[in-house]
C-alpha cells in the first residue's frame, strides 16, 4: 500500500498507507488528521481539501481539471503547487507523496 506523508499546521509530519484508488483527502480523513476538512466528501466543490504537491510529485497525477482550478482561484494561499486533495488519487506511483496541508503555509 502506498505511503503518502501529511505535513500539518504544526510542522508534525504523518506517514499514512493509503489504499490504492482512494484520494489523498481519504487519506487523511480515514485517519483523523486535522487541516484537511473534505467538507464536500471529495465532491470537488468546497475547496477545503487544499494541499501543496512537491514539484516531483506534480506529474504523477492527472492535470487539474477546470473545475479544481476555478475552486483554488478563491483559495486562500494558492499558489502553483495547490492542488485538492480529493482529485489526487493513489496509484502504485504515490508510494513516498509528500502533501504539505495548506493551512500550514496559507
Amino acid at each position: 500500500m502506498p505511503k503518502v506523508t501529511y505535513v500539518l499546521a504544526d510542522e508534525s509530519e504523518h506517514v499514512v498507507d493509503v489504499p490504492l484508488g482512494q484520494s489523498v483527502m481519504d487519506g487523511s480523513v480515514r485517519n483523523n488528521l486535522p487541516g484537511i476538512v473534505a467538507e464536500c466528501g471529495g465532491s470537488c466543490s468546497c475547496a477545503t481539501c487544499h494541499v501543496y504537491v512537491d514539484a516531483e510529485w506534480r506529474e504523477a497525477f492527472d492535470a487539474a481539471t477546470e473545475e479544481e482550478l476555478d475552486l483554488l482561484s478563491f483559495a486562500d494561499g494558492a499558489r502553483d503547487s495547490s492542488r485538492l486533495a480529493c482529485q489526487l488519487i493513489v496509484t502504485d506511483g504515490s508510494d513516498g507523496l509528500r502533501v504539505v496541508v495548506a493551512s500550514n503555509e496559507g
